[in-house]
């Protein structure tokens, strides 16, 4: 993986089960009853799109794909919905990734905000076009709330990636 500038630290390789926990994590936060404001954040599109950007040789499109079915199941949405949402959202990642790993997380969280609300917006004009109801103009807020989750979660997901394999004083990697 390409480091950002300023970085002093090397990373280690992600371990493909962290990725599979983390991703069921944010699908089941996603999926528990604790009442939905059109102004929460998305957390699993947040996490699918982390690694999309940071390992896009392991997460992909089609991953986007089934995770989206699987929350269109849940919520009872027009089949297709989130799926289409999470699809774009996981293309358009994987499009600007590399661009993106050059920037500081700040900078990424500001060039990331405008894939969140397009697939709000994608997701909210597939329920209008079927006949549902307009949420509100609160969920123009979820996309900012994701976007300024992406340091948090950038923190979070890298962590154990962070940590020194074999602490040698006389290596100085």
């Amino acid at each position: 993986m390409i480091m950002p500038r300023g970085s002093d630290q090397l990373l280690l390789p992600v371990n493909p089960m962290f990725i599979g926990l983390s991703l069921l994590l944010a699908l089941a936060l996603e999926m528990l009853p604790i009442g939905r404001h059109a102004a929460s954040p998305d957390l699993l599109a947040l996490v699918l799109v982390f690694w999309i950007v940071h390992q896009p040789q392991r997460v992909g499109v089609g991953l986007g794909f089934v995770f989206g079915l699987l929350i269109d199941v849940h919520e009872g949405a027009v089949l297709g919905q989130h799926a289409l949402a999470y699809t774009l959202l996981a293309f358009f990642a994987v499009s600007i990734h590399r661009r993106l790993l050059w920037f500081p997380v700040m900078s990424q969280a500001l060039q990331i905000l405008p894939l969140f609300a397009a697939a709000h917006g994608v997701s909210l004009a597939t329920r209008l076009i079927v006949g549902g109801m307009f949420p509100g103009w609160s969920v123009m807020l979820a996309p900012v709330f994701e976007a300024m989750l992406w340091p948090v979660v950038g923190w979070l997901l890298l962590a154990p990636q962070r940590r020194a394999p074999d602490p040698d004083e006389n290596r100085p990697l």
